[in-house]
């Protein structure tokens, strides 16, 4: 069975840093392209990033592209996403995605808070 687990949220003050991961099972991670999504309360889910499968490429949403940055290891079967800079307005849960062909798995999510 596909899984994705997310993990590395939590409580974080303004200006700090927090790298979260996704840590993926039951389908060849090294073949596809990866994303994460948060979602603020009140607020439809967005995409923050992707990488490509190999990790050759990736894109961002421009306001994060300089605080943000998404990274894999093919042989942990993991995505990565470093966020620096933490302010309030990215406090949202956060979403690791595959497209695996025409279908798209999610993880269950993990918790971002930015608060002084």
């Amino acid at each position: 069975q596909v899984q994705l687990v997310e993990s590395g949220g939590g409580l974080v003050q303004p200006g700090g840093s927090l790298r979260l991961s996704c840590a993926v099972s039951g389908f060849t991670f090294s073949r596809y392209a990866m994303s994460w999504y948060r979602q603020a309360p009140g607020k439809e889910r967005e995409l923050v990033a992707t990488i490509t499968s190999a990790g050759r490429n990736t894109n961002y949403v421009d306001s994060l592209k300089d605080r943000f940055t998404i990274s894999r290891d093919n042989a942990k079967n993991t995505v990565y996403l470093q966020m620096n800079s933490l302010k309030p307005e990215d406090t949202a849960v956060y979403y690791c995605k595959a497209l695996v062909g025409v279908r798209a798995y999610w993880g269950q999510g993990t918790q971002v808070t930015v608060s002084s």
